[in-house]
């Protein structure tokens, strides 16, 4: 089915950061969507037909779907537990929660829950860590391609340093994973990430069977953690003594390139920060996790300066919101103490093409450009009195669209659309 879709539309074609007119605007938008995928954008005047069924979203801003590059499918239920940093916090609530996975039924009703909370946040595509138990993957995966979504998504491999209930073993870890990619990556719009959690939860045996997983499966993205917290380096190489730094154990087993997702990287040595630019593995920005968890402050400029590609985060169940609008507030608010400026023109090209660009599918998601998929949120920068009254003063788009970073959140999104299907 063709229908034309009206609004203020904003679509990024480059980064703001390194171009001048990167984004194409239209203040009587329109988009016309045919089979899941955008046949064209423009003007609304210049688009519009007698017999083509419309939909009218003025005076709201339409942008492509939100994209989150690291989040954490089965701590739906310990997003805002209280206190610890990283390692206490994943003994303490994230372990105990994960074991639950291994319950008949807990993975799918846990999995509508979470992709009825990114859609009503305005995410279309997720990077997203599953439990180590294999139904957990197929949950997620069942329930996003019911949808329609783009999902990229991974059981965790993890065979040590953590209870029972959640572990694997390496052959377990590999045959499951190798299942998994066989029955859903490419299966619609289903892709599969390779996911050794952390070095600290893997052996050398496991850590060996992930790098002939990535060997075998070149195709499939790799995510896993690195440099979140001092302590966990510290405990990372005491468990790899032989390795130079965190990054070259991933390194020795071949995880490297710009298909590895490494989140966090906040506590980086120069040596690493240029492995990373060499193999194009990327950086990922959680900016609430690491503020919650007080994990450190995340270096953009200094890793765009040595050639290193960033996404950003919700990372739920460390981080604490949904919202890709609110991780870019906090995320801000990050750089700001860093003595760096994030613009909202580059922060709402990072939460869409600019993931688009780190996971390499920038050609499929992240913008209206005709042939992309027609992942669309609709935006309300209206949405409560304060906006409202901020509204009244705002001049120009770059205001409207930082009032919607740093007041915004699930209410300020009208709809949002997933191959061209209304979703709210």
């Amino acid at each position: 089915m063709r229908q034309l879709i009206r609004g203020r539309t904003l679509s990024f074609h480059a980064d703001p950061v390194t171009t001048e007119n990167a984004y194409s605007y239209h203040e009587d938008g329109a988009i016309i969507v045919s089979d899941g995928l955008i046949e064209a954008i423009g003007d609304y005047a210049d688009l519009r037909q007698a017999d083509m069924p419309e939909i009218d979203h003025r005076p709201h801003l339409i942008l492509p779907g939100f994209i989150d590059t690291h989040i954490h499918f089965p701590q739906v239920q310990v997003v805002a537990s209280w206190g610890a940093q990283l390692l206490d916090w994943l003994n303490t609530y994230t372990f105990p929660e994960e074991s639950r996975f291994s319950q008949q039924g807990h993975a799918p009703e846990m999995a509508e829950h979470f992709l009825n909370l990114l859609l009503a946040h305005g995410t279309t595509t997720a990077v997203a860590f599953c439990s180590s138990h294999k139904q957990s993957a197929e949950a997620l995966f069942s329930a996003a391609h019911a949808r329609n979504m783009a999902m990229i998504a991974g059981k965790v491999m993890m065979d040590r340093n953590a209870p029972e209930g959640v572990l694997d073993t390496p052959q377990s870890g590999y045959d499951d994973s190798k299942a998994l990619i066989e029955k859903w990556h490419g299966t619609g719009r289903q892709r599969y990430a390779i996911t050794p959690r952390f070095a600290i939860t893997s052996t050398p045996q496991q850590m060996a069977m992930t790098g002939q997983l990535v060997r075998e499966h070149p195709d499939c993205h790799i995510q896993t953690h690195l440099s979140e917290n001092l302590d966990e380096i510290a405990f990372t190489l005491s468990l790899y003594p032989e390795a130079r730094d965190y990054l070259d154990i991933y390194e020795t087993y071949g995880l490297l390139s710009d298909k590895l997702l490494l989140g966090h990287s906040i506590h980086l040595e120069p040596r690493e920060i240029a492995r990373m630019a060499e193999t194009g593995s990327r950086a990922v920005f959680c900016p609430t996790s690491n503020l919650f968890l007080g994990s450190g402050l995340f270096d953009e400029a200094g890793l765009r300066k040595a050639g290193v590609v960033s996404g950003i985060a919700t990372d739920i169940g460390g981080g604490t919101s949904y919202s890709m609008l609110q991780t870019l507030n906090e995320g801000y608010k990050i750089l700001q103490l860093r003595g760096q400026k994030l613009h909202p023109f580059a922060a709402f090209h990072w939460a869409t093409r600019g993931n688009a660009v780190a996971l390499g599918m920038e050609d499929q998601i992240g913008t209206l450009a005709p042939g992309s998929a027609a992942d669309l949120v609709v935006l309300d920068s209206r949405a409560t009195p304060a906006m409202a009254l901020r509204m009244a003063r705002a001049e120009t788009l770059a205001e409207e669209l930082f009032v919607l970073q740093i007041m915004g959140d699930d209410r300020s999104v009208a709809q949002t659309y997933v191959a061209g299907q209304a979703m709210l």
